[in-house]
């Protein structure tokens, strides 16, 4: 009879820590007990952590009982420090990157790393464990089979504003990253672009004071107008209907030869183009095709 394999045999050769590597290493979002055992292995591993706040950082080390020297990378100094950490990684370093909470490189500056390693051949993975996004978007009750992740909106108004127009018409729940002093401006620019529809709000996710309010987006205002908001949020917001989205397409006004001279003055080819105007207007490309070739 063949031996039992002990557990998490079958994986010791992808937990191996190889030099020369960046590991993406999510970490807790609020609640300390989500953390993976293959992410506890990676930190206590590496030659050295990348850490957007090493205060941070260095207290769930320590809880955890790890000593690990760390640098600090986030948004102001990650140009400059970016290159110190690629130079460590091609010196056969192995480094594991965390940003506060959650999944590093999403909305985050790690984002630049993962680039300037891949444009250099270093070799990058990720341990993967807790997103406020995906989190957000199972508890919203909202559609979560096609979705877009928006990040934070710019505070400048004119690029939010450009932004919000042009994702309106998008059928894909939406979801935004917001702070609490920022959250009823963002509310109000999002109900005057979008209109009134359906909104999950969530924070304090996984941790003692975890809150979802499912409500619309006007009710959320006059909640919090009264009620101050608390927490980083995350914004689970429904897509627009195909009748709206239908009723401020950018071609309705087109016949389907300018529609298609439209996708062709974009450079594309113009078979593209015609598969492009029948997904807009929910036809077949043969439709089309009869159409601009007559």
């Amino acid at each position: 009879m063949r031996n039992k394999e002990p557990r998490n045999a079958f994986h010791e050769d992808k937990n191996k820590i190889v030099g020369g590597t960046l590991y993406l290493v999510a970490t807790p979002i609020g609640n300390l007990s989500d953390i993976t055992e293959r992410a506890l292995k990676t930190l206590s591993e590496v030659d050295f952590i990348a850490a957007e706040d090493t205060r941070n950082t260095g207290k769930l080390l320590s809880y955890f009982g790890i000593s690990k020297p760390m640098v600090s990378y986030f948004e102001h100094n990650k140009r400059e420090r970016g290159e110190v950490i690629l130079e460590r990684l091609l010196g056969g370093e192995s480094c594991a990157l965390v940003t506060d909470a959650g999944t590093p490189a999403i909305s985050d500056p790690g984002e630049d790393l993962v680039v300037l390693c891949a444009e250099r051949g270093v070799t990058v993975t990720s341990v993967p464990g807790c997103s406020a996004v995906v989190n957000a978007l199972a508890l919203s009750a909202l559609p979560t089979g096609r979705f877009s992740f928006e990040g934070f909106l710019s505070t400048n108004k004119n690029e939010r504003s450009e932004r919000l127009n042009e994702i309106k018409n998008d059928t894909r729940t939406t979801i935004f990253y917001e702070a609490p002093h920022k959250l009823l401006k963002t509310l109000e620019d999002i109900l005057s672009v979008f209109g009134d529809r359906k909104i999950s709000l969530c924070r304090e996710l996984t941790k003692l004071n975890e809150e979802i309010i499912r409500t619309t987006i006007s009710e959320a205002i006059k909640y919090y107008t009264e009620n101050a908001p608390r927490g980083e949020y995350v914004l689970v917001i429904e897509g627009a209907s195909k009748a709206i989205a239908l009723e401020n397409a950018f071609w309705r006004d087109m016949s389907i030869e300018e529609h298609v001279e439209y996708y062709i003055s974009q450079e594309m080819k113009k078979m593209d183009a015609i598969k492009a105007v029948a997904k807009d207007r929910g036809v077949s490309k043969s439709e089309i095709y009869k159409v601009v070739n007559n």
